[in-house]
């Protein structure tokens, strides 16, 4: 799943545990940058915030440092940080959802308070924040996935069984006017943690691009060099923006291995690997941010198209970063497996059980609860 569960403690945290990061230009108002961070996979009717958690958006200037087959990011000056956190429920609505009131500490060092669920969320200085209970974005056959993996053969049917469907997450939204907040070009790198609040915030969990930690890294088994090790939760503690040298090494490693594997699938190679053993993709995954072009109209499939274009010497047509309703699945698996030099490749599912929105908060409103889950 894109980033569900991506690790022992993201299972042992299910509050701390960010399943989704979305970064598009508002589709109204290209002066408006949108974020968003959904976190508790699979949240039942009672599912809220972590009192003990800090929510933190990350969003720095990037340029294009490289085209070509080298194609790579430059990291800007000027970071700005949006931190939520939550008080403890206080009580229970008429719907049965806990009452739960949290807070936005903006880049200016202003607050947004809100309530959570309120569907206008908060606003001030030109900052608008949701925080609440949505129906999950995403969508994906899993146990396809693990059959393609322990079968080395493309297990997806025609019509697959989302995992997800009907399930809810808890999600944070922000949107902001990026012209008044970002210093630089319109390029920026968007990545979400969750830290452990305190004098000294232990980072949980971080998230950037989709399908790293998961699909891309969670299998052992082609990775002749860390074959037992789970690496999520060292990758988890990693600076997204400063990836140390200690263990690049291990994460390289094993995303060659796994990406070989993907590309063999289709019996042809369509990513020969460069002359220092490494796969084409390799350098360009481990700058797990997403990057946005805040200038451009916002565009429904634009995830990876930024650095596709880098890697053909050409400018990019639409704002990269992603959009909630893109498939991503059938992307990713395309993308790995022929690198868009054969059919799609499809996992049998093409939509969430309910679309998102182009109005804020985007996202839908939450599914009926199954059966009493919490």
């Amino acid at each position: 799943m894109s980033d569900h569960f991506s690790g022992p403690r993201a299972l042992a945290d299910p509050a701390a545990d960010i399943s989704d990061v979305f970064a598009f230009p508002a589709p109204d108002d290209t002066q408006h940058l949108v974020a968003v961070m959904d976190v508790f996979g699979k949240a039942g009717p009672s599912a809220v915030f972590s009192d003990a958690v800090i929510y933190r958006f990350r969003i720095r200037p990037v340029d294009i440092a490289t085209t070509g087959p080298e194609a790579s990011f430059a990291l800007g000056e000027g970071e700005i940080v949006f931190d939520c956190a939550f008080d403890v429920p206080s009580c229970t609505s008429g719907a049965g959802r806990p009452v739960q009131y949290g807070r936005c500490l903006m880049p200016n060092g202003r607050t947004i308070s809100f309530r959570a669920d309120d569907e206008n969320g908060g606003v001030d200085d030109g900052v608008q924040v949701f925080a609440g209970q949505r129906s999950e974005p995403f969508f994906l056959d899993v146990r396809m996935i693990e059959k393609t993996a322990t079968t080395g053969k493309l297990s997806f049917k025609p019509k697959g069984a989302d995992t997800l469907y009907g399930t809810n997450i808890l999600a944070i939204v922000i949107k902001f006017d990026w012209r008044r907040m970002l210093k630089g070009g319109s390029l920026f790198a968007v990545v979400c943690e969750t830290l452990a609040a305190g004098k000294r915030p232990v980072r949980i969990e971080r998230v950037g691009r989709p399908e790293i930690k998961n699909v891309s890294m969670s299998f052992k088994m082609f990775d002749q060099v860390n074959k037992d090790l789970e690496i999520r939760d060292l990758y988890n503690s990693e600076d997204a923006f400063d990836l140390k040298a200690d263990y690049f090494d291990t994460y390289r490693v094993r995303l060659n291995a796994n990406l070989a594997f993907y590309d063999r699938l289709d019996g042809k190679v369509d990513w020969p690997f460069d002359g220092h053993g490494n796969h084409p993709l390799t350098k360009l995954l481990l700058a797990d941010f997403l990057v946005v072009d805040a200038s451009m109209p916002f565009a429904e499939t634009s995830y990876f198209d930024i650095e596709r274009s880098m890697r053909e010497g050409r400018p990019h047509a639409t704002p990269g970063g992603r959009w909630l309703n893109e498939d991503i699945m059938d992307f990713v698996f395309t993308l790995y497996v022929n690198g868009g030099n054969g059919p799609p490749v499809n996992d049998g599912v093409d939509a969430p059980i309910a679309w998102s929105s182009k109005a804020f908060p985007y996202l839908a409103p939450p599914n009926p609860p199954k059966g009493g889950a919490t």
